[in-house]
Order: structure tokens, then sequence, then C-alpha cells
């Protein structure tokens, strides 16, 4: 399988073929593993290694916990550039005891970033374990869906 990366907002080919309609952007998903949940300082989540950078202008529509762990976390952001750290731009008082999907209308609160930014975790209440998931976004479309040629 290859794998490749775009910077395009992507239209669908099928039904409209006048370019008229929102072509709007595609959702992502983005793993994360956060080794010790009891850390109190903002960590750097890791995406299978490196820490993980969402882009600028992505909108957090969900978190995902997979592997559980034991208490609750902050998801936060630090700015890539600026280092502007705010520790529970994702979610506050994500529960990691078990495996769920927190959606936007609850815990999760989704703000665009105007630069990239890593996601950071620290600990909200007592728990020690690992936790992996994924967080789901998207990437908010500069031009409002209107065709830029």
């Amino acid at each position: 399988m290859a794998l490749s990366t775009t910077q395009s907002i992507w239209r669908s080919g099928g039904g409209d073929q006048t370019r008229t309609a929102y072509c709007g952007s595609g959702l992502m998903a983005a793993q994360f593993y956060i080794p010790d949940a009891s850390e109190t300082a903002n960590v750097l989540v890791e995406a299978n290694g490196p820490a993980l950078i969402l882009p600028a202008g992505a909108v957090v529509v969900s978190v995902s916990v997979i592997t559980a762990g034991t208490g609750s976390v902050d998801l936060g952001t630090t700015g890539y550039t600026s280092g502007t750290a705010t520790p529970a731009a994702i979610a506050n008082n994500l529960s990691v005891a078990s495996a769920a999907t927190i959606s936007i209308g609850s815990a999760v609160t989704g703000t665009a970033s105007t630069e990239m930014a890593y996601v950071t975790s620290r600990s909200d209440t007592s728990g020690n374990d690992p936790v992996a998931g994924i967080i789901t976004y998207f990437v908010t479309d500069p031009l409002v869906g209107q065709q830029n040629v």
C-alpha cells in the first residue's frame, strides 16, 4: 500500500461536475499513546514514537480511548512555534478508565489552532497506566468551500 500526504481540500468527483457544491474537509484520525497517565506536568503525547503534532487549523471532533488506563487526563496543546501551552484545549478531565469515544458535544473542546500544535497530556485524577487511542479531527477550509483554480 502506498503512503501519501496532501495539502488539498477534497471535492467529490461524482455529485457535482460543475464545482458549485461546497467541497468540505476530510475527516482524519491520529493515533496517540500516553506512556504514563500519572504525569502532572504537560508532557508530549506520542504518535507511535514521535510527538503527536496536529496541523494548523485542526479542529478535534472526538477522542477515542482504545487501551484504557486509570483515572482521567487533560489533553491539551502547545504551539509548535510559540510554545503557548493550553493544557485542556482538547479535553478537560477526560476519563481514560475505560474504552470509550468522547464527542465534541461533551468533554472535548474543539478549537482551531492558527499554528501547528503538539498534543499534550497531564493527570487530572490519579492514574498511572499507559493509555492509547485515536483523535479524530478535520482541518478548517481557508477558502470556505470555494474553488481555488
